[in-house]
């Protein structure tokens, strides 16, 4: 059964919906005994740029008040963390650690909905037979593996590469093995699944296989409902037998210590 996720998101990303603590309770209800949210992350780009899927830098203090309160008040219950979800920009990485660096900030997992620096819009959901995008989402998020500060990579297999597949397994294999060597699990992506989404790719998860990795699940919940998703959950576990995935629960990325701490 689902009995953990760390990938949960608020109302102050502009596209979720539903209280926290209307997540808290499917979660409960559902059996869960550990439920981390993990809102997209407020950023600060250049030039008064501001993306709109994403909470704002002065929402923090409401968003980890409120999480600290459902801590206390469901404990016994439940253990729930306040986290975020956030791309690795090069460019702007140093000023958002500074800009978090005052918050409780218990875990951040990597989503790199873009490419580049966000302001290009090269975005890595839309189908593109480019070699040289694959390789920039593959070098971007390997390189962000390696500032040691994300617990687990989101949809590794977000970006849709629509061109050969020897191709794609050979980069992916890259992203990979930056993964192994520093310990940090791939996760399998329920909305990807109920939403039917591109992902999870079998052609990113035979590779995740062949090179060993270790692989968790997260809800990618926008909406309390999909907290505890038990038949998306069924689907992700087939493709971790299928592919001899090495399954690890989503805390471990708490305990085993890649976090911001």
């Amino acid at each position: 059964m689902l009995k953990e996720s760390f990938h949960n998101h608020t109302w102050r990303c502009n596209h979720a919906e539903n209280t926290e603590r209307e997540y808290v309770e499917n979660a409960v209800k559902g059996g869960m005994t550990r439920l981390g949210f993990s809102d997209h992350a407020p950023y600060v780009f250049e030039n008064g740029y501001y993306s709109g899927f994403r909470m704002k830098p002065e929402q923090m203090p409401g968003y980890f008040e409120t999480i600290n309160a459902l801590k206390e008040e469901y404990k016994g219950q439940i253990e729930i963390y306040a986290g975020f979800e956030a791309e690795y920009y090069p460019k702007f990485f140093d000023n958002f650690l500074n800009l978090i660096s005052g918050y409780p900030v218990e875990f951040l997992i990597m989503g790199q909905h873009f490419i580049h620096n966000e302001m290009d819009h090269m975005d890595s959901f839309h189908s593109s037979e480019s070699v040289e995008k694959l390789k920039t989402y593959v070098r971007q998020v390997a390189e962000g593996l390696s500032t040691g500060k994300f617990a687990c990579v989101a949809h590794p297999d977000v970006l849709f590469f629509s061109g050969d597949k020897d191709i794609y397994q050979r980069e992916m294999l890259i992203l990979c093995e930056a993964a192994k060597k520093y310990a940090v699990p791939l996760e399998i992506n329920l909305l990807g699944i109920r939403d039917g989404r591109i992902y999870p790719n079998p052609d990113f998860w035979e590779v995740a296989g062949q090179t060993g990795n270790l692989v968790t699940i997260g809800s990618d919940a926008h909406r309390a409902a999909d907290v505890y998703d038990a038949a998306s959950y069924e689907k992700a576990m087939e493709l971790i037998k299928r592919f001899r995935l090495k399954f690890v629960e989503p805390g471990t990325m708490i305990t085993g210590g890649h976090w911001l701490g």
